[in-house]
């Protein structure tokens, strides 16, 4: 069977790629790997979308596991989760060798 092939690794890679797999989402974990954090409302300011569609890239990021969020009323401050966008890194550079 295919499932028994595909590796752990694999499966988190590929969780990580399709978070990222709208230029939107690499924009924002660009844009949060350069500073500490970020406000969603400074995102919204910078970017010429939706507020509903910000939060659901946010919502996707954060999912996988790309950022971290923390709600400090009336906002969210928004952060890369540094271990796994190490983990990340790591896995694409092993990937692409």
């Amino acid at each position: 069977m295919i499932k028994d092939k595909i590796t752990d690794k694999q499966k988190q890679l590929a969780r990580f790629a399709k978070a990222i797999s709208h230029p939107v989402r690499v924009f924002i974990l660009d844009y949060l790997s350069k500073q500490s954090c970020c406000y969603s409302g400074d995102l919204s300011e910078i970017l010429p979308i939706a507020k509903s569609t910000l939060s659901q890239h946010l919502k996707e990021l954060k999912s996988a596991g790309l950022i971290q969020g923390e709600t400090e009323l009336p906002k969210v401050k928004y952060c890369i989760n540094k271990q796994n966008w190490s983990e990340f890194k790591l896995l694409m550079n092993e990937f692409v060798g």
